[in-house]
């Protein structure tokens, strides 16, 4: 790579190079999370991930394709581990409030406002009633639409939650609907477009505000990891509810008036928008502000229930159970004990002499690693590599510095003045970033706020994709070069096949170029044909860095002119 940039013509000051994956780069990171251990800016604590059972890893929602591992193709889990975290929720309100501090494109402001999701709302809990009488804890909830409260008619809990796995312990039916519901990713976009699917668990919650017993569902869409892993249903005014409870025959109550004055009309859908409240007993009338307030002090006074603010953001999740990484500078003693390593203790070198296959990390079957005698273990968890990607931009400040993580050169330098880098990365890279650099500014290490002034979100070059499904579900995915493709008149793709063997292979559509599915072109080539000037003059003709989507399929090709 560095010999084809090189023979790109970049001007690059080569003096400065570094690896992100060497022991000199990594063991300042190491120092670096031993400093948050003891600020209490780092907990570890069982969390519910997305697991591969063929690669014995954690995946993150982006890996999760139709519920399959995005590299095993085997159907992921939803299981409980133990995880170290960054209290990145300590940020949140700074996070939120610094965006308006750099000069960057609203669009990637916005995606990471939402992201952050800071919402005001009222937590607010339901008695429970029993099936078989034995007394249940308050369910608790979060709404930002307490002005929906008296549309309640039903709940749901998720699969994790104590409640559901209490009726669980009597019901072997629920039970297998719990172990059902622990299969398939966590993300929001899968959520939403799943098929919705519940079952009841014999229980009844109690409106706080009426008395009314409404049915308690377990339901596919509702996550342990998101708010309390319960959820008030209304179906009138939010669509998936609404299709919930009209796959399960539950009652629609509309609660908000439309624009006539009149309920809402939910026969067809859920009536989303604000209104003045119906149907609603004593707060008739009241439009969604003054819904909110008087709902939330009614409950406030009977005790049910308070304003809360609450961030969509969850604390950063760094521990993957897998080889590549840095190692995380814990250890373990034989009566429980946790303990950052000490200085004289670190860097933690990542061992090259292993065995990588596909069954788990190797560091968990090496106890030249592992084990440090006297009943001591080492931490065989790496670090999420977005740690070594959020402060290489400082450590290029001071890179020869063997003595510290940074130096007074990195106040020299920062804020990097501009900042090019994808749009892929505009949530959690750059979020991940202004997170590290404000600890490290917490620290000592850097007087700035921010670490990128500036931001231009280039354009992705973009190219076609052709794989084939293996036999466990998952892709194996083949370069464009080494495929034949039937094109129509219009140049547009009907069929292909791969060279080295004539069969068939699927087309996957036009997408970034990216390692993952094998469709980038090799410079080396283009060079070695066109020559760098041309290669570099067509690149900025064809995928200007402004530009958002930049398409060069089938592939890059001679330019018409000499």
């Amino acid at each position: 790579m560095r010999n084809q940039l090189k023979a790109l013509g970049f001007a690059y000051d080569w003096s400065r190079e570094f690896a992100t994956c060497d022991t000199s780069y990594y063991r300042w990171e190491q120092w670096f999370f031993t400093k948050l251990v003891e600020k209490g800016l780092v907990y570890k604590k069982m969390s519910t991930v997305n697991w591969d059972p063929v690669d014995q890893t954690v995946l993150a929602n982006e890996q999760v394709i139709e519920g399959r591992g995005w590299r095993s193709g085997a159907l992921v889990e939803r299981k409980e581990i133990p995880l170290w975290f960054l209290k990145i929720t300590d940020y949140a309100d700074e996070l939120l409030a610094d965006l308006d501090k750099v000069e960057w494109p609203e669009q990637v402001k916005t995606m990471q406002r939402n992201w952050i999701g800071k919402s005001r709302g009222v937590e607010l809990s339901f008695d429970i009633k029993a099936k078989d009488g034995s007394v249940c804890d308050p369910l608790a909830v979060y709404t930002t639409r307490p002005d929906t409260l008296l549309g309640v008619t039903y709940v749901a809990v998720a699969a994790g939650h104590p409640l559901a796995k209490q009726a669980a312990e009597q019901n072997s039916e629920l039970a297998a609907f719990c172990d059902e519901c622990a299969k398939g990713g966590t993300s929001e976009a899968e959520m939403a477009t799943k098929e919705k699917k519940g079952m009841l668990t014999g229980h009844m919650a109690v409106h706080p505000l009426t008395g009314d017993e409404v049915p308690v569902y377990v339901a596919n869409f509702v996550l342990m990891e998101f708010g309390t892993g319960a959820v008030m249903a209304v179906p009138g005014h939010d669509q998936r509810d609404w299709e919930f409870a009209t796959k399960y025959g539950i009652a629609i109550k509309p609660v908000i008036a439309d624009e006539s004055g009149q309920p809402a009309d939910v026969s067809e859908a859920a009536y989303a928008e604000y209104g003045k409240l119906v149907n609603s007993g004593q707060f008739d009338g009241l439009d969604f502000e003054q819904a909110f307030d008087a709902i939330a002090a009614k409950l406030a006074e009977l005790g049910r229930g308070e304003i809360k603010t609450n961030y969509r953001l969850r604390d950063w999740g760094v521990a993957r159970q897998r080889y590549w990484g840095a190692p995380i500078p814990v250890k373990y003693g034989p009566e429980g004990q946790t303990v950052p390593l000490t200085d004289d203790e670190l860097p933690v070198s990542l061992p090259m002499e292993v065995t990588v296959d596909a069954s788990g990390s190797p560091l968990k079957k090496m106890p030249a690693f592992s084990d440090l005698g006297d009943g001591w273990t080492r931490e065989t968890d790496t670090f999420d590599t977005f740690m070594e990607s959020s402060w290489y931009y400082a450590r290029f400040c001071c890179a020869d510095n063997t003595e510290a993580m940074l130096d007074e050169r990195a106040n020299y330098w920062l804020p990097v003045d501009l900042y090019i880098g994808g749009i892929e990365h505009a949530i959690l890279h750059l979020l991940y970033a202004r997170f590290f650099h404000k600890l490290m500014r917490d620290f000592g290490l850097v007087d700035s706020d921010e670490p990128f002034q500036q931001l231009l979100t280039q354009g992705m070059v973009i190219a076609e994709t052709f794989y084939r499904t293996t036999d466990n579900g998952g892709k194996q995915w083949f370069n464009p070069a080494d495929v034949e493709v039937k094109r129509d008149e219009k140049g547009r793709p009907l069929s292909a096949i791969l060279m080295s063997d004539g069969e068939p292979v699927e087309m996957g559509g036009i997408e970034k170029m990216s390692k993952s599915k094998n469709n980038g072109v090799d410079p080396q080539s283009m060079i070695d044909k066109f020559g760098a000037d041309t290669v570099r003059l067509f690149m900025m003709f064809a995928a200007p860095p402004s530009s958002r989507w930049s398409g060069l399929t089938p592939a890059l090709k001679a330019p018409t002119a000499s």
